[in-house]
Formats: structure tokens, C-alpha cells, sequence
């Protein structure tokens, strides 16, 4: 698509209000002479004072006009709720805290896009980071025909650079400036400086986000019941809450304990060991106790497949692939793993701790026996058991023996 064939027409900015995206509204109207409209895709961690505070940024930096897209509850029904009844993690650590949403941004934004007669969409990624997969396989397989520009990784522009053009131009530059990248969604957030471009070291604690002075200014301990019908969060402290509202209570409860702080390491979308700091206090806490929840209500083979099906649905959702139609069969098998998940779960926060003191559900599988662990058999007799450990052994004892008579004939 040339110049001459957009004309006038908007360019729409995938804008999160980040150093990337504030130095693309001012470059793009320059470069091309068309006015840019930003969009903000709310998938989390915006209150009212922050929209306020991206709507004015964006005008101040030269947007035509600026969107707000509410989508926290969508991005729950379509994206989270199938990595929280998945148990997913990224390297058995990172669950997802960013980047799980940006197909789903994607599809709003291409939606705008049409809405508004814009036949171009801009994002602020680097080449070196997974965004630009995620957004680019998303917006080609929405929206093929749309004119996609990608000013910062297509031109190599570094974060001093953009830092100058907006300082040069009086333009406001965003709290962390060039030190630190910080991107906040529901699921937690993630902050990338120069302690995550090696492997040695953590970021300082004013860096941290949700989570700074938990340890140097700890808390006591507190207790709290999460209560979940069919997989899905429904309650807390015995408030029932619809999925969005816990999570954003549970970040409030236990980020000033720095649970689900960590640094994860592993590989990236385009190949290349990555590290980023993260925060996911209400992550970490869901997806434990729905871990122990679980343990207690599906037997060991649902477990088993589960877990096959989980690890490789949480890499799609992470390489961009949430729209290839496996995920739908992916999430229909864990849908329906989790119709005897409801119950209880007693969680103790402590400073960088969470505990699972205990589980309940109508659906135990503990309480459906007679018998008592270690204590005494039910459904079963001693001298059933004593079968079944004979039975049990025969693989072994058959390799034993076979392996002696070879050796005999020697």
C-alpha cells in the first residue's frame, strides 16, 4: 500500500502510553503526514486516573483523537481462563503476565481499524522482542489487507534516540523514561532495564512496580479463602466476586508481600534467550491454589493429559497463535476437565511466601474413600493389598529372572 493510496487517512496506533508508543504518534504524523489515531486496548491495570492520564498524553503528543477499548472481561473469558484451569507457566515459572493479551488487542484494534476507516495500524515493537510476532500473525491473519508499520523496529531507533526526539519537542516523556520498559495488564506485570539484558543480576527495588519495599518493609501474615466453581475464581473471603474484580482485590492483597515476584529466563518468540522481571501476585496466587484445588477433585490420568495439552497451549497463546483453531480444541478438552473443580482453597501470605494451608470440595476424592492414608485400608483388604503389591511387581521380578538365566547360559 503507498502513500498515495492512504492519502489522508488515519494511521491507528496501538498506543499503551510506554516510551515505544509515545515516540511513534509524533514521528508517524511527521513522517507521513497523516493523522494518528492512538487506541488502548484496557486489558488490565488501568484505573480511571491512568485512562485520564493516556487520553492527555496522547493529545499532548499530536494524536487526532485517542480510544479506550474496555476488554478486561473479555480477555479473561477468551485468553486467561484457559491458562489459569491450565496451570500454565512459561519455564514452570512465568505465567503469562504480559504478551497472553496481545492477540486478543490485536483483534480489537484491527476491529477499530475498520470501524474508523484507518487503513493502516501501527505498534510501537523492537526486533528483538515477541510483540512484534504476536501482533503481526494476529493483525495478517484478522486483517490481511491492513498496511502494518513498525517505525521502531523498522528503522532500529534505540530508547535514547526516541527520548531525544520527544525532549527536543517539549513532548511529555513517560515516568521511567529510557531506563526501564514497564508493561501492566491484568495478569500481572512485567519491567525490562538493563539487569534483564544479562543473566547476573536483579533490577533495583524502586524498579519493582507492585511489590517495591515488600521486604524491606514486610507485613505481617494474613489469611484468606479463594472459592472457585468449575475452575473459575468465584469468591473471596467468602465475598462472591466475578473473575476480573478477584484478581484485581488479590493483586491488591498480595503484591505488598512480593508474591509472584520473580526474573524469568528462557526462550523468546523469534529464538533468542530472553529475560524479563515480573509481578504477578494474583496469578500466582490463582493458579496455585487452583494447582491444590485440582490435586484433590481429578484423578491422576486427567491430571496427566491435562498437563500434556496445558504446556503447549500456554507456547501458542505466548508465539501469537491464540486464533489457530487447535486452541479451541485445546480449550474444549480443559473446559471440560474442570466440572468437578469447585471448592476452597485456605491461602497464608507471608513476605515472598504463599502457603496452601488447605483444600475443600464436595467432589474429594480424599473424602469419597473409606480409607485413611498410611492409617487403614477401606474398600480394599490387607490381603487384597498384599496382592496387588505382588502384582504390581511382576514387570520387574520377570526382567530380574530374565536377566539371571541369560546370564546362566554365559
Amino acid at each position: 500500500m503507498t502513500t498515495s493510496d492512504t492519502g489522508a487517512k488515519p494511521i491507528l496506533l496501538a498506543f499503551s502510553g510506554g516510551l515505544d508508543t509515545s515516540f511513534c504518534v509524533p514521528w508517524l504524523k511527521e513522517t507521513y503526514g497523516r493523522p494518528v489515531i492512538t487506541v488502548t486496548v484496557d486489558t488490565g491495570g488501568i484505573d480511571a486516573a491512568a485512562a485520564a492520564t493516556l487520553e492527555a498524553r496522547a493529545h499532548e503528543l499530536g494524536a487526532s483523537a485517542h480510544h479506550l477499548v474496555a476488554a478486561k472481561p473479555a480477555y479473561f473469558d477468551r485468553v486467561l481462563r484457559y491458562l489459569l484451569i491450565g496451570n500454565a507457566r512459561r519455564g514452570q515459572l512465568y505465567p503469562f503476565c504480559v504478551g497472553a493479551e496481545r492477540v486478543l488487542q490485536a483483534q480489537m484494534i484491527a476491529e477499530m481499524a475498520t470501524t474508523l476507516g484507518a487503513p493502516s495500524v501501527a505498534h510501537g515493537c523492537t526486533a528483538a522482542g515477541n510483540d512484534q510476532v504476536r501482533f503481526e500473525v494476529a493483525l495478517r491473519t484478522l486483517a490481511p489487507g491492513l498496511e502494518i508499520l513498525a517505525p521502531v523496529r523498522d528503522r532500529a531507533f534505540k530508547r535514547p534516540e526516541q527520548l531525544a526526539f520527544l525532549e527536543e519537542r517539549k513532548l511529555p516523556v513517560p515516568p521511567y523514561g529510557a531506563a526501564y520498559s514497564v508493561n501492566r495488564g491484568l495478569w500481572g506485570v512485567t519491567i525490562g532495564g538493563k539487569e534483564t539484558l544479562t543473566s547476573d543480576g536483579s533490577i533495583p527495588d524502586a524498579a519493582w512496580v507492585l511489590s517495591r519495599d515488600a521486604f524491606t518493609n514486610p507485613r505481617a501474615p494474613e489469611r484468606h479463602v479463594i472459592g472457585f466453581d468449575k475452575g473459575v475464581p468465584c469468591s473471596l473471603d467468602g465475598a462472591a466476586l466475578d473473575p476480573v474484580a478477584l484478581i484485581e482485590r488479590l493483586e491488591t492483597l498480595a503484591a505488598p508481600f512480593g508474591i509472584g515476584r520473580g526474573i524469568h529466563l528462557g526462550d523468546t518468540v523469534i529464538g533468542t534467550k530472553g529475560r524479563v522481571a515480573f509481578e504477578a501476585p494474583a496469578a500466582d496466587v490463582l493458579l496455585t491454589a487452583h494447582r491444590e484445588l485440582e490435586k484433590l477433585v481429578l484423578t491422576g490420568r486427567q491430571t496427566r493429559i491435562k498437563d500434556l495439552v496445558a504446556a503447549p497451549y500456554g507456547d501458542l497463546v505466548h508465539e501469537g497463535h491464540h486464533l489457530d483453531p487447535v486452541c479451541r480444541d485445546i480449550e474444549a478438552l480443559l473446559v471440560s476437565s474442570q466440572q468437578r473443580v469447585t471448592g476452597e482453597v485456605k491461602v497464608l501470605f507471608r513476605p515472598g511466601s504463599l502457603f496452601v494451608e488447605g483444600v475443600t470440595s464436595p467432589y474429594s476424592l480424599m473424602a469419597a474413600s473409606k480409607g485413611v492414608y498410611g492409617e487403614a485400608a477401606g474398600e480394599w483388604s490387607p490381603a487384597d493389598a498384599l496382592g496387588y503389591s505382588k502384582m504390581l511387581a511382576l514387570t520387574g521380578m520377570f526382567h530380574t529372572r530374565a536377566g539371571q538365566n541369560a546370564g546362566d547360559r554365559k
